[in-house]
């Protein structure tokens, strides 16, 4: 849901190219597969491998396996980038192998509610750069379906979904990891041998607290 009128008039140019009325129509705000989502993403990633240490990448996807993608992920790593990728089902790419993705961090939660949120996060030299959408990182979603990324432009917004892609990766939260060798392991107990956080529990109190008084749920 949005009120920006330069999206909406995207979404109006894509419904029109999809019912054959504007089959060239361009977008001024939307990122649309199979045309442009992999194309900018990459190169937004580019961008961030040319920031060196300073370069930093968050990719939330239920599945990541188009070779392009993690190739750029993989140059980004080796430039000295810092990559998170929040994943819950395919992964194709491999995090911590010497060399190729020692900044590559790989996670999944797994709670009380499916996880299906697409979030894409750069740092952009400290002004944040961030998308969501509807399309995951396979070559069904990239090629060969119409799919949308929008940008969030509103500054509360994008403090929140920073702050929710760093929280997914705190070594206070349960998750499961996945390792150079492509297994996953649950991490789910600190240091202390108590339970780690739970992040859809978390969320749901914090969300929950600020619903009003009376609220029909």
């Amino acid at each position: 849901m949005t009120s920006d009128d330069s999206i909406g008039e995207d979404l109006s140019r894509l419904f029109n190219m999809l019912s054959g009325m504007a089959p060239k129509a361009k977008f001024k705000r939307l990122l649309v597969a199979p045309r442009s989502v992999r194309s900018e993403l990459i190169h937004r990633i580019e961008a961030e491998a040319a920031l060196g240490s300073e370069g930093k990448i968050g990719i939330k996807v239920n599945s990541i396996v188009d070779e392009r993608t993690i190739d750029a992920l993989y140059h980004a790593s080796c430039a000295g980038a810092k990559v998170n990728i929040w994943v819950r089902g395919i992964c194709a790419l491999k995090p911590g192998v010497p060399g190729l993705s020692e900044n590559i961090q790989v996670r999944s939660t797994l709670g009380r509610f499916l996880e299906h949120s697409r979030i894409f996060s750069f740092g952009n030299g400290g002004e944040p750069v961030i998308y969501i959408g509807s399309a995951d990182m396979m070559h069904r979603n990239l090629d060969r379906r119409v799919e949308a990324l929008v940008p969030i432009s509103d500054p509360v917004q994008v403090k929140t979904l920073t702050k929710l892609m760093d929280r997914g990766f705190s070594d206070e939260v349960s998750s499961w990891q996945l390792n150079a060798e492509g297994q996953w392991n649950r991490v789910h107990l600190g240091e202390d041998g108590e339970p780690l956080v739970d992040l859809q529990t978390e969320l749901i109190e914090r969300y929950g607290a600020r619903r009003k008084p009376g609220r029909r749920r």
